[in-house]
């Protein structure tokens, strides 16, 4: 339950999925976004888990694939949601690049940028059985979904 020392390179695959965005995103923010007046605690929350997800990812090799168990669908589930965040984030560069995309739903998923790679850490560590990754990602969805639901709330008035 704690997790077993040792690289993962499933860890590092998810993790190359959530920053090549990113990167990508530091160029083409969307018009008008700045993070002045972000809540100190939901940020201190987000850096955290940030943070403890990436070493998380990357330092237990509990993540790899081990042959096909029924306990890989949660794998399945967790590289689904990353593919969703793909396709999220090719939608917001096709986009006119506004707040309004930024802070957009994909489907019924809220605020999918940043509810959906929270959720695939979630379930990435459901099927390592590793308790750190699981709460690395619940602090990190405390302050990356809160700071971006503030903003959300923010563009809304």
């Amino acid at each position: 339950m704690f997790g077993h020392f040792g690289f993962s390179y499933i860890g590092l695959l998810f993790l190359l999925l959530l920053f090549l965005p990113n990167l990508l995103w530091a160029s083409r923010k969307p018009q008008g976004y700045t993070s002045k007046n972000e809540n100190r605690v939901l940020l201190l929350f987000e850096r955290a888990g940030e943070a403890l997800t990436c070493c998380c990812a990357l330092a237990f090799s509990d993540f790899n694939l081990y042959g096909w168990t029924p306990w890989s669908w949660w794998l399945v589930a967790a590289f689904s949601l990353m593919l969703l965040y793909e396709l999220w984030w090719f939608r917001y560069f096709r986009s006119q690049r506004k707040l309004s995309d930024f802070y957009s739903s994909l489907f019924f998923i809220p605020l999918a940028g940043a509810t959906l790679p929270v959720l695939a850490f979630f379930l990435l560590g459901i099927y390592g059985r590793v308790l750190w990754m699981l709460i690395a990602a619940v602090l990190l969805g405390i302050g990356h979904i809160g700071i971006h639901l503030q903003h959300k709330r923010e563009l809304s008035k």
